[in-house]
């Protein structure tokens, strides 16, 4: 009976690597013929990501390897995500260690990374409190739902009570997509198949603070502004709007929300993206790189918002998850080293330099360089006169991964951890393919 069993279990095993073994074949084989059966098409409708066959494997430091061992310089970190590049060591061993230990207790429970991850966050910012969320939608989600409850709280008693509730966001602005991420976010593609959305939200030109004044009253409780539109096209905000924000805010006792999702954590030089203005917001939300490549997001509030936000009044079974904790705390760790940001604003000269040299080169080609303030991080979008399409492509047979912020716009927001080789390797790919294509 035992010699059976033991026979069994062995022919179950032989069986289960046979079957991973096709699979993996099938999946290498032709990603796109499996994308088409079993993923519904929210990206493409023909399963393609940016090249026929194109199947990452596995990454390391800045590279990513296809399923044939292709090299690639990965310029893009998973829409700003994987600051710390791919497998990094330490991360990966925190996350290991961790998922020994537990990997979900709920909310209903203390656990110890999200209670360290929330001191590193806070004794790291001018902020009082944090929450935990699973991504930058939920972190933007909840900062409105913040926002509102503060709106009511300000407002109780007084001609106001229960008419605080609108809020301004941006053209140009992308803060997610779920119904109230959604409704904060102008484009209208993506908006008007779901209308109508959560009301009395306005939408005001981005860098024009006159129609922002045209547009706050005492009843607004809140406006929403990306330090830097990511999807917008890489479109900072200009020093005097964004301290004019802040300035319009204190008169109307509104809150002051920026959206650091992807412009937080070290991408333009500093921890944080509003630190490079000066600029005081009430709550900023975080999500992309924080855990480096495990979902998280995260509201940090100043105490006056914190306290507006009651038990029950707002929660989340996944936010603040053992595991990915861990792994934003090997984040936080790096990214306040002494020496880390130094390098990413050190890097992200040298990246601004090469640019505005093909700038000057390609004059017919490049409109502009989109830089952070002070050109000191690791961001950068760059408006040709043509669609980049055919760049992103031909970068790929280069060896290098690239992402567009529309049409004509090339998204460069390459892992805070490339070095000056890297960097090098990239303005010279894309010299060449500009050199190679008519836009």
């Amino acid at each position: 009976m035992l010699q059976s069993l033991i026979k069994l279990r062995s022919s179950s095993r032989v069986l289960q690597r046979s079957f991973t073994s096709a699979l993996d074949k099938e999946i290498t084989g032709n990603p796109e013929a499996l994308e088409s059966k079993y993923i519904i098409k929210t990206y493409n409708p023909d399963g393609v990501r940016t090249k026929k066959g194109l199947i990452f494997t596995h990454g390391e430091g800045p590279y990513l390897f296809d399923a044939q061992g292709k090299k690639y310089l990965d310029f893009c970190s998973g829409i700003a995500v994987s600051s710390l590049g791919h497998s990094d060591p330490v991360w990966a061993k925190a996350i290991a260690d961790q998922a020994h230990k537990v990997c979900h207790v709920s909310n209903l429970f203390h656990s110890e990374p999200p209670l360290k991850l929330a001191k590193k966050l806070i004794e790291n910012s001018t902020f009082d409190k944090v929450f935990f969320c699973n991504s930058g939608t939920e972190a933007n989600e909840a900062a409105y739902k913040f926002a509102r409850l503060h709106g009511n709280k300000v407002a109780k008693g007084t001609p106001l009570e229960g008419k605080k509730t609108h809020v301004i966001a941006f053209k140009g602005g992308f803060h997610g997509r779920s119904s109230g991420s959604l409704s904060l976010t102008y484009k209208p593609a993506i908006r008007e198949p779901f209308l109508p959305l959560v009301p009395n939200i306005t939408f005001a030109e981005y860098n024009n603070l006159d129609d922002v004044k045209a547009q706050i009253s005492d009843h607004t409780c809140a406006i929403i502004v990306e330090p830097i539109q990511g999807e917008g096209g890489v479109m900072p905000a200009k020093a005097q709007f964004l301290k004019g924000l802040r300035e319009l805010c204190n008169q109307h006792n509104a809150l002051l929300i920026c959206d650091e999702v992807q412009t937080g954590l070290g991408r333009t030089g500093k921890l944080f993206g509003h630190e490079v203005y000066g600029v005081q917001p009430d709550l900023i939300t975080l999500a992309k790189p924080l855990a480096g490549g495990l979902p998280i997001g995260a509201v940090l509030a100043k105490d006056h918002v914190a306290d507006a936000v009651t038990p029950g009044s707002h929660g989340t079974t996944f936010g603040g998850n053992p595991i990915v904790c861990a792994a934003a705390n090997v984040v936080m760790d790096r990214l306040t080293e002494p020496s880390f940001l130094l390098h990413v604003q050190k890097m992200g000269r040298l990246m601004a330099q090469g640019l505005k040299d093909l700038q000057t080169k390609y004059p017919n080609k490049i409109k502009e360089v989109r830089l952070p303030i002070g050109e000191a991080g690791l961001y950068a979008g760059v408006e040709c006169t043509g669609p980049v399409g055919p760049i992103v492509k031909d970068l790929v047979t280069k060896g290098v991964i690239t992402i567009t912020a529309g049409e004509k716009i090339l998204r460069l927001c390459p892992p805070l951890v490339i070095n000056e080789e890297d960097v090098k390797m990239f303005i010279k790919a894309l010299d060449e393919s500009l050199a190679a294509h008519e836009l």
